[in-house]
């Protein structure tokens, strides 16, 4: 029996608040950003005259050089999406599809990792990448991310390898081919979805980190955009250059905005892939 037309009403005003109460940050900052002055302040949602000031200023700023500052960060997360997905996919085949002592105990050490909060390893990660000589340096957080992407990602991929058809892989073998051909000309076309929600999820980790970019870099040419943002300052304490610092949060939000949008059909499908089984 079709629910009642009053619970579908129910359903989609409840679904309308949440998006409403999701997105209205987003808006706000949009809105801010256009403003200037004593606008800034003014309790209005668009403002009554558009000013792309704050975003011309944001790449002007002598102690602040924000675009630089996001290369850094595209550059750090692609790295890290890149290697996160490249050990995934092979360390996935062999939990996945290879018997051997202590699987599910690696398996989920692997997931443990990512248990451990950023703080505990705080101290000992700063000394590994003074010992690797990568402090102060952007390209040295790309280390530092692995440890909360590359357990989520192993564990992921794994989950999806598990599910392949064995004849894949037993008709595959019996053309010769090995484990390397397997992974990229058997698997990886169907791990498609898989790779795309994972691998969006480790770039918007890495792109949004704060702790170990705030901690492991100092020299302001080689910082990321959240650190960034978090350093925009005005003449004094009293004086926060809110517009910049909006501009800023809309710039650094609209990659990731596109990229869902772009890849949204094989993100639902990678992360509801396997749910049920038929």
């Amino acid at each position: 029996m079709k629910a009642a037309w009053y619970w579908r009403v129910a359903l989609y005003l409840a679904a309308t608040v949440v998006v409403a109460i999701s997105v209205f940050p987003f808006i706000y900052a949009v809105s801010t950003s256009f403003k200037s002055g004593s606008a800034l302040f003014e309790p209005v949602l668009w403002p009554s005259s558009v000013t792309l000031a704050n975003y011309v200023s944001l790449f002007s700023l002598a102690e602040q050089p924000f675009g630089r500052h996001i290369l850094n960060s595209i550059m750090v997360s692609v790295l890290v999406v890149a290697i996160s997905l490249f050990i995934g996919v092979t360390a996935s085949y062999a939990l996945g599809r290879i018997s051997f002592k202590g699987r599910g105990l690696l398996l989920t050490a692997v997931l443990a990792v990512s248990m451990f909060p950023q703080v505990a390893v705080l101290a000992g990660m700063f000394e590994l990448i003074r010992f690797l000589g990568l402090y102060n340096k952007a390209l040295g957080l790309v280390l530092p991310y692995m440890i909360f992407t590359l357990p989520f990602t192993v564990w992921v991929l794994t989950t999806f390898m598990k599910q392949l058809p064995k004849e894949l892989e037993e008709a595959a073998i019996m053309d010769g081919c090995g484990p390397w051909r397997i992974i990229k000309d058997v698997f990886m076309p169907l791990l498609w979805p898989a790779l795309v929600s994972t691998g969006l999820l480790a770039f918007i980790a890495a792109w949004n980190e704060f702790l170990f970019a705030l901690t492991f870099v100092l020299d302001n040419n080689e910082r990321t955009v959240p650190v960034s943002i978090a350093l925009i300052s005005g003449a004094s304490k009293y004086d926060i250059p809110w517009g910049n610092i909006m501009a800023a949060s809309v710039l650094v939000t609209i990659p990731l905005l596109g990229l869902v949008l772009a890849f949204q059909k094989k993100i639902v499908s990678g992360l509801t892939a396997g749910a049920v089984k038929g």
